[in-house]
């Protein structure tokens, strides 16, 4: 079992940049994929980056160049910096855990991305 917390969220005005991390507890961190994931209203989740536990990322291409995903497995973190934030990317930021059939959900972080 893995619990994740995510925090960071809020609003922010177009151009700016946030910060989300999660934490995790529960498990074994580092053998997790971890992923970010956001949902708009009216919209499916879609997933926004992820990362190995040998530090492999993969972004969507609506992303990609302004924002970054990390983790530190001795702190069982995971991290992701928004920079150059567009109002398309207000939505509830997850974050998620995998392996194997295992697939754990954090509560969500709202952002809000609006002048």
């Amino acid at each position: 079992q893995v619990q994740l917390v995510e925090s960071g969220g809020g609003l922010v005005q177009p151009g700016g940049s946030l910060r989300l991390s999660c934490a995790a507890t529960g498990s074994i961190f580092s053998i997790y994929v971890m992923y970010w994931y956001r949902q708009s209203p009216g919209k499916e989740r879609e997933l926004v980056a992820n990362i190995t536990s040998g530090l492999t990322t993969h972004y969507a291409d609506s992303v990609k160049g302004r924002f970054t995903i990390s983790r530190d497995n001795a702190k069982n973190t995971v991290s992701l910096q928004m920079n150059s934030l567009k109002p398309e990317d207000t939505a509830v930021y997850y974050c998620n855990a995998q392996r194997s059939f295992e697939s754990y959900w954090g509560q969500g972080t709202q952002v809000t991305v609006s002048s």
